[in-house]
């Protein structure tokens, strides 16, 4: 049986989510991976139904399901909590431009184990060169293995504890946001639980590889904040 159910939701970006995937499953655990494609590309869905067997993923396809357009991670995020909580075990998210270590999901389910109290754990992430970047910039002068925080935590490679899970209905998130990074942590610290950054087990992020527009924060802000405002991406 699975120790852990990972979701990865996907946006087109196919070459870092088969990235993700493969990493997932060369994992020192096992793990019942489940990709949610949100209205890819009709190229990027050919590809991951291509390799899904190859690679060992389950494979969701939300326009199956509703004709929301993207994104869907409230629904992505609903269906997965209905899975774990079903099972009794974990909910890890390890978003599409993420490349987890073959030991990270054991390190993360060890730091569970060792603490009755977490709510979410995060695993920090670096670049290609071992360096605390997006979104932890806020983290790297930090030393310790652990540490717990009141700051948001990312859901680049997050786990959820099943305590949590249980004591938090994510039928209650808001329709109107698009991510729930900063609103799950706050739920989480505000229910009695505690949320931890792991520094000791790293894994490497290509910042918004899943959503290359967002690249426009750094190349041309005045167009990045037109579409973040005027037209309402990227609700948090």
């Amino acid at each position: 049986m699975a120790q852990v159910l990972v979701i990865t939701p996907v946006k087109n970006s196919i070459e870092t989510t088969l990235d993700t995937a493969r990493a997932v499953a060369a994992s020192s655990v096992k793990v019942k991976h489940v990709i949610f494609n949100d209205f890819s590309n009709a190229e990027t869905k050919e590809s991951l139904e291509k390799h899904r067997e190859e690679i060992g993923y389950e494979l969701i396809h939300i326009e199956d399901l509703t004709d929301h357009p993207s994104p869907n991670y409230k629904l992505v995020l609903q269906l997965a909590q209905q899975q774990a909580l079903e099972v009794g075990i974990p909910l890890l998210v390890v978003e599409s431009d993420v490349v987890v270590t073959s030991n990270t999901i054991e390190i993360l389910l060890e730091q569970l184990n060792a603490d009755p109290a977490a709510g979410l754990i995060g695993s920090v992430t670096v670049d290609e060169k071992g360096l605390v970047n997006f979104p932890y910039h806020k983290f790297k002068a930090v030393k310790e293995p652990v540490i717990a925080t009141q700051r948001s935590l990312s859901f680049c490679c997050t786990l959820f504890s099943p305590a949590f899970l249980q004591a938090y209905d994510f039928k209650g998130l808001d329709e109107a946001k698009d991510w729930y990074d900063t609103f799950i942590s706050q739920k989480s610290l505000a229910l009695g639980f505690k949320n931890t950054v792991l520094m000791h087990a790293p894994v490497w992020h290509r910042p918004h590889a899943s959503r290359p527009w967002k690249q426009l924060k750094y190349s041309n802000p005045l167009k990045y904040y037109f579409l973040k405002f005027w037209k309402g991406l990227d609700k948090i």
